[in-house]
């Protein structure tokens, strides 16, 4: 087994030659990247045989490192996927881990304060973030308490924690909303939020950085 995998390195990089890519790194393990591809198209084993032009027995044997493909074999794995040959051992940017997590514990929250809203800023320790997390008690109880429409860039998603508000947009009638009920609207739209119960109702806001 060892030859046989020196041997598929070899092949690899080879081939990764003879398609200008110098500098492309060898992935560990073929069959496995072979496999990924094959299930994020939702292809059975004889699907993705038949889109290759192989039979598939002799896939299953690619994908379990059973055999060392050919350079034709590969070149016809390719086609059939959709992509080019350095893309079978170049595994995507996107598909590494990079495994960022920060916790944010109750009240430890990075706060800011306005006449109709307390923010508390969650997940404020990462940066480069796609989305900006944060808990807000509404205090507003009157549109008039805003000074025209809030808007942005991006979309935004809106969860009541506690009490009930009214959501009012730019370009729907406003909204009455309890403890559990969500939304999802285009932030660029205009939009505020007032309270309606005794006290100042929560919610958690996500909202998309672009």
């Amino acid at each position: 087994m060892c030859a046989m995998v020196k041997n598929e390195n070899a092949s690899l990089i080879r081939i990764a030659r003879e398609n200008g890519h110098e500098e492309t790194s060898v992935p560990l393990d073929l069959g496995l990247r072979v496999r990924e591809l094959r299930k994020e198209r939702d292809w059975t084993l004889e699907q993705a045989a038949q889109q290759a032009g192989l039979a598939r027995s002799t896939l299953s044997k690619i994908e379990n490192g059973q055999m060392s493909p050919t350079y034709d074999a590969l070149k016809k794995l390719a086609v059939g996927l959709g992509i080019s040959v350095p893309q079978l051992f170049t595994p995507p940017t996107k598909g590494q881990v990079n495994g960022r997590m920060t916790v944010t514990r109750t009240g430890d929250g990075q706060e800011q304060v306005t006449a109709t809203y307390e923010h508390e800023l969650l997940a404020d320790q990462l940066t480069k973030k796609n989305m900006l997390p944060y808990r807000a008690r509404i205090r507003a109880r009157s549109m008039d308490e805003f000074d025209g429409w809030v808007r942005h860039d991006g979309e935004e998603f809106l969860y009541v924690l506690t009490g009930t508000i009214r959501l009012y947009t730019e370009f729907y009638e406003p909204v009455e909303m309890k403890r559990g009920d969500s939304a999802y609207y285009d932030a660029t739209m205009g939009h505020n939020v007032i309270s309606t119960s005794a006290d100042d109702a929560t919610i958690l806001w996500v909202t998309s950085l672009v």
